[in-house]
């Protein structure tokens, strides 16, 4: 499965945001698109081990190690081992290489979130923006499975104690009107599916590319606007 095409990532700035994989979805990205691609992080991210990181670079010398390295993780070291910002601004990078692919978002790990006034933290020259959702978070209760809970209740009328539905992780994505594209990861079983088929019916009509599958297995589909 090409997850670069069943998303349309162009040339130029992709955002990436949401949770329940995000960096594996970057990661995944990465690898597949054609041409020169740079990673990195308006918020907080760990290195791509697999890539070559630059914390400090000119302009000259992205150009110069994407001579030789087709992938490059730009970024400025912080706590815990993590990267923040790259010193240089996103619309640098654009001119730098074919494809910015930029993590736009925190999660804490958790499967599924909402989002506060500050975030998420998305270039202005973003040509797309990818929200990925983690269905592991589907049947659990939203106090234990997504972030920012008070506003993921505000926007859904659900209470912390109850159970995520697909309705209801859908019902805050429209309500936020953040992003182009949804990706509902986690779909590593055939049983889940109904559980996708249920998210893609709840996002039917917005307009959204909506797309579900495994990161993990490399498996995907896309819906059509229902």
């Amino acid at each position: 499965m090409d997850f670069s095409k069943l998303l349309e990532v162009y040339p130029g700035v992709t955002a990436v945001i949401g949770s329940g994989g995000k960096t594996s979805l970057l990661r995944r990205l990465a690898a597949e698109l054609p041409g020169t691609v740079l990673l990195c992080t308006t918020t907080h991210i760990r290195p791509f081990e697999e890539y070559p990181l630059l914390t400090a670079p000119t302009p000259q010398t992205i150009r110069d190690t994407l001579a030789t390295h087709r992938v490059l993780c730009l970024g400025t070291p912080c706590e815990n081992g993590k990267l923040t910002a790259p010193t240089l601004s996103v619309e640098t990078l654009a001119t730098l290489a074919d494809h910015v692919l930029v993590e736009a978002d925190g999660s804490r790990q958790l499967p599924l979130k909402a989002h506060d006034a500050h975030e998420p933290v998305i270039p202005a020259v973003s040509r797309q923006v990818i929200c990925v959702v983690g269905a592991s978070g589907f049947g659990k209760p939203i106090r234990e499975s997504v972030h920012r809970l008070e506003r993921f209740c505000v926007l859904t009328g659900a209470a912390a104690s109850d159970p995520v539905t697909p309705e209801q992780a859908a019902k805050a994505i429209l309500a936020e009107q953040l992003c182009d594209a949804v990706f509902l990861n986690q779909i590593d079983t055939e049983a889940q599916r109904s559980l996708a088929d249920r998210f893609a019916a709840a996002l039917g009509g917005s307009g959204l590319r909506i797309a579900a599958g495994s990161l993990r297995a490399g498996s995907g589909w896309l819906y059509p606007d229902i």
